[in-house]
């Protein structure tokens, strides 16, 4: 089972992947839109959280298999 960090960062970061999807899709920046703007101190702190949690993640690819395996059976 996934620890709560882990499972916040995959959060955050899937928040960031939609974000960006409809920057790329639609020309809209939905964290920019919600926060009024882009250089606002919110924008910035949400998008300082969600590249952490994307730093964060990276170390999910990295873990032992068996890491995994062994959370699994418990």
């Amino acid at each position: 089972m996934m620890n709560v960090i882990d499972r916040i960062a995959l959060t955050l970061a899937v928040i960031g992947a939609l974000n960006w999807g409809s920057i790329g899709l639609f020309a809209f920046d939905f964290v920019s839109w919600l926060s009024g703007g882009a250089g606002t101190p919110l924008a910035r702190i949400i998008f300082t959280l969600v590249g952490i949690a994307g730093l964060w993640c990276v170390s999910l690819i990295f873990r032992p298999e068996h890491n995994f395996e062994r959370q699994r059976q418990h």
